[in-house]
């Protein structure tokens, strides 16, 4: 028998079919496709099989036939007996055939046979690797395809798939090979081919980010990581893995980090009080304490927080307290967080001021502080137009806001009370001004009342802060609510005419929380039947739930619409977002109100009386009805609200109607107007939520976010916005941020880092562009210094102040004077006190406070070692105000360090050791948890 033609299949690539050495000579496509499938089947196939994947749309008789023509023109070509026919099946005998794809298998396997498990690579896996990825011409079947056999087309799309996935396996073992014998460039090449096979693949972008490192290109590993930010947010809209970012910050550091995890937790919502239908018990001891409290103010102020878990009567026992201050005429508000408006600035005092507002007696004159108010109530008329970005300015809105709260609070009448309740939930800006009003509270008779749960407010919280420093001045104290005893229970059931012995059954459903008692109670007098508390369910969201089935259509439709507003509200708002007429919307609220789901408050708003109930209904409603919901609101409230607060609660409203891109507009404009009133927290959280949404100015965010992060100290996760805001760039836009990277380096005290950034950015910036030149070399001069070239920092200092002059750009000359001064204070330069003199009034006229904290301290520094203590204390504290006003943690650290030196030499030195204390608490928060960066302690000047 003669011996058949040699067949060679090579399918990764275009299909390449020789017989004997000459092209396969075939008159169709479907014959080379019909080919292809039974090589790489391998197995016997059967007719009606290769009829339903080649000829669909045919009928039965003529796909037969076709298929007959087909084998026949086949098997002529192969001129064998390749092709093994037998009854209802076909066969393509393997022996002797070559095929690329087998091929390319046996030489990965081959690896496997060298001792080491299959992920692993040696020195002898480097020739068959290289021979495998060598067989890959490229794409199996590349250009080839049936246009009317779908089921074949799925089929090589398939095999594709899985072809692909083999190589990319083989590059990364191929690549790590390379790089282990020493060949660099090689393992860059395969790694690169990987990577090309799935551009979104994160391990191959590290990959390759480590490989040049290992040749040495750490520039080159730097621009992979910034490709691989702006491919996955091109294609997905997000940001790189945690691994991916440290892997980057390992490489610009020429550090190696530990992962650090991140878990997200997710806090119930907490119960509102109980229901004033009921009498309140068992809280005599408390109800008497804070009597006592009020009693104790005038003429000083105090502080007085209820703490104590969800549900336990924090909210009924101070609006009960509240309301017996009311009714003696004296100033009585009450504002409470919401989950949902944390992030929205100065929220609790917006809401506050209007409460207080609405108990001010008539003037006689125009106020001074209303154009200051103004700028957090439109509706009083124009705002102040000094701009809120110094000390001075944000200190005159909140002498503004303290002196509405006096003008209502009349002489002569029983001390005012301020109710923050849910204080946990405050937004950071309201807790400023809270921080500023606490610290007044002696010159006024007025408690500042506020409700937490214990479980939300840490050691550190904010709040918890404030209540401490209230504590150490003696006018803070802290009342603790404990769950009702059995006593307790009874009390109430026996009081509200029910049989004395439910009080057992009903404490022990109950374990004594007033939230779950009331619950009970009123599902018992609904029912008229006491033994149902042997019936009723475990859970008090199934008795809301029960008490939501009961209501009809229309209230079901109105109490919808009420939990997506998230706040108390008024009819109007709810009708508009329900879509109900008048009539309707006062017939449901009536009967949500007779439900016990519903309180109608003084000024005739409304609100759910458990938080509870309004939880459930939003979890309960159907996806489509919510984000209707949702879009109504978004479209009334930005009509009805005051721009600055319209925005973040509307983009809130759009982002939950699923209308992103308009969500991120407004939560841009929302981070604007909070960085504005330098509420930095909830600007940050606005940006963020900006750029998740899929805003299209992610440089400028990332960019803002930096900046932000940096003031708070964060820099592990400034230097990350950056980096992305870099690889997101227009190249015109890349300089400004190359310099934020350079300061952000020098910040940390990472010099050589810092130089070749602002290098960058040096060489980023053309000639029209003066003053940005002047306040990069500014900040390169410094560099210079500390790294120990003193003559090229006056050099650039001295270029950065011709440049600013030439350019008439104040804010770079200021910037350069203060260099020059700290150059000279080192001997590097003369007249130190001129040149930053110089700074300190230019900085002021362009309200530049950075600058100008800078040039105060610095100034103060000269001052201390020339032994004028006093005069350099005074500017000390001038710096520090400034600092505090910005956010600035990690400066505002290196000031306070300062001042306790300067307090020291002073002799004052129990204030020296509280300013020292205070600064190294703040220290140990800066740069990145867990890694030790000794040089940020070492901030004196700048």
């Amino acid at each position: 028998m003669a011996k058949p033609p040699r067949l060679s299949i090579g399918l990764l690539g275009p299909p390449l079919i020789e017989v004997g050495g000459h092209p396969l000579s075939v008159d169709t496509r479907k014959a080379t496709a019909l080919l292809a499938f039974l090589a790489v089947e391998d197995r016997a196939v059967r007719r009606e099989t290769l009829v339903a994947r080649f000829w669909p749309e045919a009928g039965p008789d003529r796909a037969r036939g076709a298929l007959r023509r087909t084998l026949s023109t086949l098997k002529s070509a192969l001129d064998t007996d390749r092709l093994e026919i037998a009854g209802e099946t076909v066969t393509l005998r393997t022996s002797g055939l070559e095929l690329d794809i087998v091929a390319f298998r046996e030489l990965v396997s081959r690896c496997l046979e060298h001792g080491h498990d299959a992920r692993s690579v040696c020195h002898s896996c480097l020739a068959p690797l290289r021979a495998a990825v060598d067989l890959h011409r490229g794409q199996f079947l590349a250009g080839f395809g049936l246009r009317d056999a779908p089921d074949f087309d799925d089929w090589q799309q398939l095999v594709a798939d899985e072809l692909r996935r083999e190589l990319a396996a083989a590059l990364d073992r191929l690549a790590t090979a390379e790089a282990a014998a020493g060949n660099g460039p090689g393992a860059i090449a395969n790694a690169r081919r990987r990577l090309a096979l799935d551009p979104l693949h994160e391990p191959a972008h590290r990959h390759l980010m480590e490989l040049f490192t290992n040749e040495g290109d750490r520039s080159a590993a730097l621009e992979q990581y910034r490709e691989c930010v702006r491919t996955l947010d091109r294609e997905l809209g997000v940001a790189p893995l945690e691994e991916t970012n440290r892997l980057y910050a390992s490489i610009r550091d020429g550090e190696v980090e530990e992962a650090h995890p991140i878990r997200l937790t997710r806090a119930e919502t907490e119960p509102r009080a109980p229901t004033n239908a009921y009498p309140l018990v068992g809280r005599a001891g408390e109800r008497a304490a804070i009597e006592k409290t009020y009693v104790s103010v005038a003429p000083g102020g105090a502080v007085l927080v209820l703490e104590g878990e969800a549900g336990i009567g924090k909210t009924r026992l101070a609006e009960e307290f509240l309301a017996e201050v009311r009714d003696r005429g004296a100033l009585a508000v009450s504002v409470r967080g919401y989950r949902e408006e944390t992030g929205l600035a100065y929220g609790l005092v917006i809401e506050l001021l209007r409460g207080v507002l609405a108990q001010l007696p008539a003037l006689a004159d125009e106020p001074w502080w209303r154009g200051e108010v103004a700028r957090l109530l439109p509706e009083l008329g124009l705002p102040a137009t000094e701009a809120l970005d110094s000390e001075a300015a944000q200190a005159r809105l909140y002498d503004a806001i303290v002196s509405v709260i006096d003008a209502a609070a009349a002489p002569g009448t029983s001390p005012g009370v301020l109710l923050f309740d849910d204080a946990h939930w405050a937004d950071e800006a309201s807790l400023g001004f809270l921080a500023y009003l606490l610290h007044r509270l002696r010159d006024r008779p007025l408690l500042v009342l506020a409700t937490w749960r214990p479980e939300e407010v840490p050691p550190d919280h904010p709040v918890r802060r404030l209540l401490a420093g209230a504590l150490r001045s003696g006018v803070g104290r802290l009342i603790e609510l404990d769950r009702l005893r059995q006593p307790d229970v009874e009390a109430l059931v026996t009081a509200i005419g029910l049989d004395a012995s439910l009080a057992h059954r009903l404490y022990r459903e109950s374990a004594g929380l007033p939230f779950f008692v009331v619950e009970y109670l009123a599902a018992i007098e609904r029912s008229d039947d006491e033994e149902v508390l042997l019936e009723l369910p475990g859970g008090v969201r199934d008795l809301l739930r029960g008490r939501l089935a009961s209501l009809g259509e229309l209230a079901t439709q109105i109490v919808a619409a009420a939990a997506v507003i998230g706040r108390p509200f008024d009819p109007e708002t709810v009708r508009e977002a329900s879509g109900r007429a008048d009539d309707e919307t006062v017939r449901a609220l009536d009967e949500l109100v007779q439900s016990g789901l519903l309180v109608e408050g003084d000024a005739g708003t409304y609100d759910f009386r458990h938080e509870q109930a309004r939880s459930l209904v939003q979890t309960e409603m159907g996806l489509a009805r919510r984000r209707l919901l949702h879009r109504r609101l978004a479209e009334v409230l930005a009509t009805r609200l005051p721009t600055g607060t319209a925005d973040a609660v509307v983009a809130h409203h759009l982002a939950e109607a699923g209308l992103d891109e308009a969500a991120s507009e407004r939560y841009r404009a929302a981070g604007d107007a909070a960085r504005g009133l330098y509420a930095n927290a909830e600007a940050l959280s606005h940006y963020r939520a900006a750029l998740a949404l899929g805003h299209g100015d992610g440089p400028a965010l990332y960019a803002a976010i930096g900046d932000l992060e940096t003031l708070a100290g964060d820099y592990g996760a400034a230097g990350r916005s950056y980096e992305n805001a870099l690889g997101r760039a227009m190249p015109t836009e890349r300089p400004a941020i190359e310099h934020r990277i350079g300061r952000l380096h020098a910040r940390r005290g990472a010099w050589e880092p810092a130089d070749v950034a602002l290098g960058e950015a040096l060489a980023g910036i053309d000639e029209s562009r003066p003053g940005e030149r002047a306040r990069i070399l500014a900040d390169r001069s410094l560099v210079a210094d500390r790294i120990g070239r003193p003559d090229d920092a006056r050099a650039h200092a001295e270029e950065a102040l011709e440049l600013a002059t030439l350019s008439d750009d104040r804010r770079a000359a200021a910037q350069a004077q203060n260099v020059l001064g700290v150059l000279a204070s080192r001997g590097v330069g003369d007249e130190p006190e001129e040149h930053l003199e110089a700074s300190i009034g230019l900085s002021r006229a362009v309200g530049d406070r950075a600058v100008e904290t800078a040039a105060l301290n610095n100034l103060a520094q000269v001052l201390h070692a020339a032994g004028e203590i006093g005069p350099a204390l005074e500017l000390t504290q001038e710096a520090l105000a400034l600092c505090t006003s910005m956010g600035d943690r990690h400066r505002e650290a290196a000031i306070r360090n300062n001042l306790a030196d300067l307090l020291r030499a002073a002799g004052r030195r129990d204030e020296a050791m509280a300013e020292l204390k205070h600064a190294v608490a703040i220290f140990a928060e800066i740069g990145e948890p867990g890694r030790l960066e000794p040089e940020i302690w070492k901030l004196s000047e700048w």
